[in-house]
């Protein structure tokens, strides 16, 4: 008898999909975030969003603003504050890069998706760059156009 495989345990904890509608993304990279225990917690209790948040560049380092994580309900007086800058660890090339293309090209960093990877919480953060009305409406046709080609092809 065969063995079953085991279920690989989905690992994003939670994506931002109105990234990829209202921005182009350039490049992407991974960092990680410093975080509180009771944020850990919550994170694991699946109660983050990143839909309205942006990274910023603030003495020469890089902070996440905006991300939501819910205060974890056994926390009691050490809770942590839902939506406190949080600070994301790269490397010093890292922030060199992203701050000249933040400056020259007028690029946006954005979180694409907070994910676990060893254990530990990682950010996906975009370089992005923000798209205009019509740019929306094309890649919208383009959707819609792949999508009633499958449906001819599948009758």
């Amino acid at each position: 008898m065969a063995k079953k495989k085991a279920k690989t345990p989905d690992n994003n904890i939670t994506v931002n999909r109105k990234a990829r509608h209202n921005y182009t993304v350039e490049d992407s990279l991974e960092a990680g975030i410093i975080l509180t225990g009771s944020e850990v917690k919550s994170l694991r209790n699946g109660q983050g969003n990143i839909g309205e948040s942006y990274a910023i560049i603030k003495d020469e380092e890089i902070y996440l603003m905006n991300s939501h994580i819910s205060e974890y309900a056994n926390g009691g007086y050490a809770n942590h504050e839902p939506t406190r800058l949080r600070k994301l660890l790269l490397n010093r090339k890292e922030i060199v890069k992203l701050i000249k293309e933040k400056e020259q090209m007028g690029m946006t960093l954005i979180p694409l998706k907070l994910y676990w990877k060893q254990g530990k919480v990682k950010v996906e953060l975009g370089i992005c760059r923000g798209k205009k009305a019509h740019d929306k409406r094309a890649d919208n046709k383009d959707r819609d156009w792949k999508r009633q080609q499958a449906r001819l092809l599948k009758n």
